[in-house]
């Protein structure tokens, strides 16, 4: 319970850091579920059906996005029409987002780990010999849920699921027998495939995205300015970040040991791109889109280290207990908080501490059972 509050803990021993002490009441305000998930969750742990919440989770996540998605094309058939024909490929996943009501990549990280959950039931189908009614349900949620992440289309989120989907084949084969995984899993890729490249002819964006359109304009790292209507060219590139990252970084550098505070950070950081003449970013007053950097200008050089620590205890949980499940979200949040700042925002907090807690809760039953068996 104590290292899944870490966040808070830190934000309360640097709570005289801040300059407003309503605005610091609130950050931690966000962080509190970190303290009441573990409480409940964690303290309750006898209770928690783990693979059952996991289940109903990817489920009921699918079901609700599947609704969703029926009322987007409903009440929004012009960017539909776009899209099908091949017009602004690249806002879709954006406004679906905001017709949600969440940032598209906040909503694709929590795709990403539903996806790769999904396929481990169908494996898990297969190996468990379930009826075939069920395995149809499984296929079907896996498929939707692939979809999902293909319609939202963040890159990361994409790459997470290809590699959260190899690390539950690589456990499903060390726990079974190879040949008999990769002939069940054959038909699971084959359709995988055919929604990927059914996808990709739809939208002929997605090769550019992935490739010209990340990694333009490096050279304009910190000079944004310069290229012309960089709103339209690089507001999701590579580029923007790195420029962002650059301008932290030099912030908290003259802002250590202790930070600028929690309640000032993104203040601080808009004032810097002002002070640099960093007009694109001070427009726009882009946040730090890396948890690791937002947290160093924050409170210095405790920041990244409690937030390598707070993400480290998934990692442990999952190699300890040899759960592909929780390695794949230990990836998915570890790579997310790389590219952006969800300890940041309360969807975030909440996700990560909702799922630690359970997490943490079926490492004890696993520990418990093997104490009470010897």
């Amino acid at each position: 319970m104590a290292c899944i509050a870490t966040p808070v803990i830190l934000e309360l021993v640097l709570f005289w850091n801040n300059d407003s002490f309503a605005k610091g009441l609130k950050a931690i305000e966000k962080s509190t579920s970190l303290v009441i998930f573990p409480l409940f969750i964690i303290g309750n742990f006898q209770r928690v059906n783990f693979l059952k919440l996991l289940q109903v989770y990817v489920f009921g996540t699918t079901l609700v996005l599947l609704f969703f998605f029926i009322r987007f094309n409903i009440l929004f058939p012009e960017l539909i029409h776009k899209y099908l024909n091949g017009i602004h490929l690249w806002e879709m996943g954006y406004q679906f987002g905001n017709s949600v009501g969440i940032h598209a990549p906040a909503l694709n990280m929590h795709l990403a780990f539903v996806s790769v959950s999904a396929f481990y039931f169908l494996i898990k189908s297969f190996k468990d010999h379930e009826k075939f009614t069920l395995k149809v349900i499984r296929m079907i949620t896996f498929i939707l849920s692939f979809f999902f992440v293909l319609f939202v289309n963040t890159r990361l989120a994409l790459i997470n699921v290809f590699i959260g989907l190899l690390i539950v084949l690589f456990y499903a084969v060390k726990l079974d027998n190879f040949k008999k995984v990769a002939l069940k899993s054959l038909p699971v890729f084959i359709l995988l495939i055919a929604v990927l490249f059914l996808f990709v002819q739809k939208d002929p964006y997605m090769k550019e995205k992935y490739s010209s359109v990340s990694f333009a304009y490096m050279d304009k790292v910190g000079k944004l300015d310069e290229i012309d209507h960089p709103e339209v060219k690089v507001f999701n590139s590579l580029v923007t970040r790195v420029s962002i990252w650059k301008s932290a970084w030099e912030l908290s550098l003259k802002n250590l040991p202790f930070g600028v505070g929690a309640s000032d950070g993104k203040n601080e950081l808009n004032k810097y791109y002002a002070a640099t003449n960093q007009q694109f970013l001070a427009k726009y007053e882009f946040p730090t889109h890396n948890q690791f950097l937002d947290f160093l200008l924050k409170f210095g050089i405790l920041g990244p280290l409690v937030v390598l620590f707070y993400i480290s205890i998934i990692g442990y949980l999952g190699f300890d207990l040899k759960n592909a499940v929780i390695i794949s979200f230990f990836i998915i949040f570890f790579t997310s908080n790389l590219m952006d700042d969800f300890l940041l925002r309360f969807d975030g907090i909440a996700f990560s501490g909702f799922w630690l807690s359970i997490f943490s809760s079926y490492w004890m039953q696993q520990k418990s059972a093997l104490v009470n068996s010897n």
